[in-house]
């Protein structure tokens, strides 16, 4: 009997993007990372690319590459943030699916998914098959190739969603027992009902769509997939492989596949180390014979269906009603406060449902103007979304534009098309999984939707917030101080609307610290700056100047005139507006020019105010990110000073703590934190020159073990990954060099001395790596004395060290 197993993965994170400047701001909900993406990141996506398998003495044995050895599908938008922002996990998905094709008979394990984790059955018909074009395109631009599968969000289901499947060349999708409804061997045979997770998992089975098309069914093993998601199947990895294994039956005569499908957060998000437990399970199962690793394309290919089967439409994975945990109160809920209910569902959907119609009237009264065929433009539009470059731009509207465009024509189809693109964001499924209205996953559809409506207005002058508010204020928030979904709307979203007056106040405001450059970019935007004054006198700070913003979205622009005034620390007031032709800068600028040389500060403060009436901003107005870099940058500035201040009373008064230390006496409160805080800013700024030798560091650590003090963890651990980081990426430049790798050596031995026991997870990598590259040829470097320090690093970060030639 032939034996398959196949662990699917599907790794989704929600579109966490403000939706005006298309990047993740910063969320201190995942601290000490910058945001849920790159936490989870981190935790998951990063070791599942490099997961350990360890031997009996607990080394690294192996480094693994899961991706390359499971099925697995990453949801578009967040396949696009870890390209920008997490390079190293990307690159090591993308050569996976490589890889994968030599081990799996020419079949890549990556499957497509559908757009932005939209649920399809609750979609309109425009939308089902737009979403499935943009899940596969996108799935080209990343991998390279045609995917053979897709996976639906949260696998949920109906026979048009299939239809579009199998119309866009989609062989297969996977989905849930409980979704089956009954199946048959023959044509001419009865249908048998498997109706409460009954079907056979164990093979694959054909759908007959009413087209004529059919489409190939993969139903997951749902109670090993439970187990593995909810029961801790994960503490043992060969517990693992055998569960997997139990899943095969002697009496079935078919090649049969175990396949089960969950998170794929799982491995390693929320059950630490589960990328190791997968890893070890993987490799368990192939060094024992036990089974064959497989994906679902190749077992496909070499087992094709011969029994038929219908589904359940309108069902899910994760609602036992079906579908309508998004759309209703229906009990499914997320664990919150249980005296919530889920009733403000119901009206947010038919509040969505209103506008996305009401705006896809605008969209074909005005797009059928500028686009031979308006909703094949959207079709084709994740293509720009892709790649922004003027020339892609160009080369859309060469597709799809009735005629040459301006570029006023340019902008107002852009904006129709990114009216679109929110219109379908707003619709991803977190927004009605959790059980609040004003938790984060709510609040950020709102945002899609408002960005939609700013849309809408911009492109016929006609304001559609208040109808929206009026569908939305019959969602009530569980939370009594947060009223109904106009008040949340109100509070949460429109502080959080910008335009490019508000883009204006922030460069105005950040280039006040980082310097006004001719040419810049934020975000989404690109600035010109066209001129520019600054004056300075001691702390005190001005700048005055002209610059033109484009949103790269949209490619609408804007002339704005600003005017900043700096006290120090964090008292600034900017003034900006649109500049006309109006002479009014000029004349602002000579005068408040003027006051400031003249040091006559609340005269040039009183300008801004006049000529910048109802357009001033502040430190506040800053976009998060930019607002805490500043404000660190502020802070920095004053702990310094105060560093100078602590410094000097410390080296006065050295002697007397001395004294009183011999005596084993305590030291007075303001002497300990003075001391501990003059050697915790000694020790960082040590770690961070790599030009100080670590004796220096060590010796400070030793002062402060023997005294009892307590240096500031979080900063030195930082300040040495840093410091590591750097020297390894040195090091694997060149290799051979023994004087880099002995200081590699000292850095990771102090490493594992308190406070620091730093993560060495990139460390271990590099020397790995390194080490299967002396154990294959030698790499031209081995030579006694560097082998002595390379097996000694081996030994302090854990990894096992391979059998080397002649050795």
């Amino acid at each position: 009997m032939q034996r398959y197993v196949c662990i699917h993965c599907h790794f989704y994170q929600p579109p966490r993007e403000n939706p005006w400047l298309e990047a993740v701001e910063l969320q201190d909900s995942a601290s000490p990372y910058h945001d849920w993406n790159e936490r989870v990141t981190a935790e998951c996506y990063l070791p599942n690319g490099a997961a350990r398998i360890l031997d009996g003495q607990s080394r690294i044995a192996k480094i693994v590459n899961n991706y390359s050895r499971i099925s697995f599908n990453f949801g578009p938008t967040l396949l696009s943030w870890l390209r920008q922002k997490a390079p190293q996990a990307y690159e090591r998905m993308i050569a996976a699916d490589r890889e994968s094709q030599q081990l799996f008979s020419g079949h890549g394990s990556a499957l497509a998914q559908a757009y932005n984790h939209m649920i399809l059955p609750l979609a309109n018909t425009r939308d089902k098959r737009t979403q499935i074009i943009w899940g596969l395109r996108d799935f080209q631009h990343h991998f390279g190739r045609d995917p053979e599968g897709m996976w639906l969000p949260e696998t949920a289901v109906d026979v048009e969603s299939l239809e579009f499947l199998s119309e866009a060349g989609i062989k297969f999708t996977v989905l849930s027992p409980y979704q089956a409804r009954r199946m048959r061997h023959q044509v001419w045979e009865e249908w048998q009902g498997v109706e409460g997770g009954r079907i056979d998992p164990t093979r694959a089975y054909n759908c007959h769509l009413p087209s004529g098309r059919t489409i190939s069914l993969f139903f997951y093993d749902g109670p090993i997939s439970h187990a593995v998601a909810f029961e801790n199947l994960l503490m043992d990895g060969e517990r693992f492989a055998q569960r997997l294994l139990s899943g095969f039956n002697g009496e079935r005569p078919w090649p049969q596949i175990v396949h089960i499908a969950t998170d794929g957060e799982t491995y390693g998000h929320h059950f630490r180390h589960g990328d190791m437990a997968l890893a070890y399970t993987l490799e368990y199962l192939e060094r024992n014979q036990l089974a064959r690793i497989t994906n679902y394309g190749e077992y496909l290919a070499l087992h094709p269906p011969t029994q038929e089967v219908e589904i359940f439409e309108k069902t899910s994975w994760s609602c036992v009603h079906g579908v309508t945990r998004w759309m209703d109160d229906c009990g499914c809920r997320s664990g919150g406060d249980n005296s919530w209910n889920q009733q403000w569902r119901r009206p947010l959907r038919n509040a969505l449902d209103w506008l996305r119609d009401d705006l896809s009237s605008v969209f074909e009264a005005k797009g059928a103007r500028l686009f031979i065929e308006p909703w094949a433009a959207r079709d084709d539009y994740i293509r720009v979304v892709l790649d922004r470059s003027p020339r892609n731009k160009d080369e859309f509207f060469a597709r799809h534009a009735t005629q040459p465009l301006s570029p006023d024509e340019k902008v107002e189809a852009l904006r129709l098309l990114e009216m679109q693109r929110h219109l379908m964001l707003m619709y991803t499924s977190c927004g009605w999984f959790f059980d609040e209205l004003t938790g984060p996953a709510t609040l950020q559809i709102l945002q899609y939707a408002a960005r939609a409506l700013q849309l809408s207005q911009q492109l016929t002058g006609e304001d559609r917030e208040e109808a929206f508010l009026q569908h939305l204020q019959e969602a009530w928030s569980n939370v009594p101080d947060c009223g109904n979904g106009r008040h949340v709307y109100e509070r949460f979203i429109k502080p959080t609307m910008l335009d490019l007056v508000g883009v204006g106040a922030h460069y105005a405001i950040s280039s006040m610290f980082g310097g006004y450059h001719g040419h810049d970019s934020m975000f989404c935007y690109r600035v010109v700056l066209e001129r520019t004054q600054v004056l300075e006198s001691g702390k005190t700070k001005f700048a005055a100047g002209v610059a033109c913003l484009t949103s790269e979205t949209t490619d609408t622009s804007l002339r704005v005139a600003f005017g900043v005034l700096h006290f120090g620390d964090h008292n600034l007031s900017a003034g900006v507006r649109p500049l006309d032709d109006d002479p009014w800068f000029e004349e602002f600028l000579s005068r408040a020019c003027n006051a400031f040389s003249g040091a006559d500060l609340p005269a040039c403060l009183r300008l801004i105010d006049r000529y910048f009436y109802g357009s001033t901003y502040s430190l506040k107005s800053l976009f998060q990110d930019e607002r805490r870099r500043i404000i660190n940058q502020i802070v920095d500035s004053t702990l310094s000073d105060a560093e100078t201040l602590y410094r000097r009373v410390y080296e006065e008064h050295a002697p007397l703590m001395c004294f009183l230390s011999e005596l084993q006496l305590p030291l007075p409160p303001v002497l300990r934190l003075t001391t501990e805080f003059v050697l915790a800013a000694t020790a960082r700024r040590a770690l961070a020159d790599q030009a100080t030798g670590l004796d220096a560091v060590r010796s400070l650590l030793d002062v402060a073990q023997r005294s009892g003090f307590s240096l500031d963890a979080s900063n030195l651990k930082s300040a040495l990954r840093q410091r590591l980081n750097a020297l390894v990426e040195r090091w694997m430049q060149n290799p051979g060099n023994l004087e880099i790798l002995e200081e590699v050596e000292n850095v990771v031995a102090l490493s594992r001395v308190q406070p620091f026991d730093l993560n060495l997870w990139k460390s271990q990598n590099a020397y790995y790596e390194l080490s299967q590259a002396v154990a294959g040829n030698g790499h031209g470097i081995v030579n006694e004395a560097w082998l002595s320090h390379f097996r000694e690093l081996g030994q302090r970060l854990g990894v096992a060290l391979p059998q080397l030639p002649g050795h």
